[in-house]
């Protein structure tokens, strides 16, 4: 049995900047609390890569956000954006931007493979707990575009590394895979039913690759949760309208939220997922 599809979540008009657009100063204090040799102006090195962390203000961290880059992207410049350290504050969470190998992310089906990420994430995961004491269990993997990409194919191979993904404008790319290793995550993807660069009914890249339909991407997972296969149809003019399933065995959760722009990212979305996440895993404070 499952709790089908329903558009039983619908939020307000959301007024915060675009991310991928509003780059801002870091607020005073912002780089306080990290530990010797890397942080917010200094990357952590790992092995096949690097990342930088900011640490909350006025304590230990309660978990963590990883942060994944779009296109072109760095790490350095997620660390500039004021938004994501409010973000990181507000909830009690560290703040981590790992660095896309030649600002992009090498996951099944993408144009580039630099690096093998899924051996990289693990390092992460593994370097976060000991150097932080960060823990997986109270993770969440987000991402914007390509990085929201590599977020979903996280999920499907090395799902169980953290608690959760909330992908943003970017699915699987062809071909979607038959099935996934890992167990049905707990997932948000958010997307605009306005946007061209990554379309909701994917799109080609050149004469070899091709952005997935994202009910596509989706559907790999409703089989293997046992649910019914349904995507939503349309966007309010203002805020999220969000599509939730979830099924009654295990903690895997599926939702999808529409807005009625185009290719962008806001902090709210972001902590949308997170508090949905912390909701069902049980997490407190």
């Amino acid at each position: 049995m499952f709790r089908p599809a329903s558009f039983a979540r619908r939020f307000p008009p959301l007024a915060a900047a675009v991310l991928s657009g509003l780059v801002l100063s870091v607020p005073p204090g912002a780089s306080a609390g990290t530990a010797p040799g890397c942080g917010i102006e200094t990357p952590c090195t790992i092995a096949g890569g690097e990342y930088r962390i900011r640490l909350p203000q006025g304590g230990a961290p309660k978990g963590a956000i990883i942060f994944l880059h779009g296109w072109r992207g760095s790490a350095e410049a997620e660390m500039r954006n004021s938004a994501w350290a409010r973000l990181a504050d507000r909830l009690g969470v560290a703040f981590v931007a790992p660095q896309g190998e030649g600002g992009t992310w090498s996951y099944p089906g993408a144009p580039r493979q630099l690096r093998d990420e899924f051996a990289f994430f693990r390092a992460l995961a593994a370097d976060l707990k000991d150097r932080f004491g960060i823990a997986g269990e109270k993770t969440v993997l987000t991402g914007f575009s390509m990085g929201g990409s590599m977020a979903w194919n996280i999920a499907c191979r090395e799902g169980e590394l953290f608690a959760g993904y909330v992908a943003v404008a970017g699915a699987f790319w062809d071909p979607v895979p038959e099935a996934c290793p890992s167990p049905v995550p707990m997932l948000v993807h958010v997307h605009g039913t306005a946007d061209q660069t990554v379309p909701l009914e994917g799109r080609a890249i050149g004469e070899h690759w091709r952005q997935s339909d994202v009910a596509k991407s989706l559907a790999l997972w409703q089989r293997q949760a046992g649910l019914a296969p349904a995507f939503p149809q349309e966007a309010p003019a203002q805020g999220l309208s969000c599509q939730l399933q979830e099924a009654s065995a295990g903690p895997g959760l599926l939702e999808v939220c529409l807005h009625a722009g185009g290719h962008s990212i806001r902090a709210e979305w972001v902590e949308q997922g997170w508090q949905l996440i912390a909701q069902r895993r049980g997490w407190t404070g």
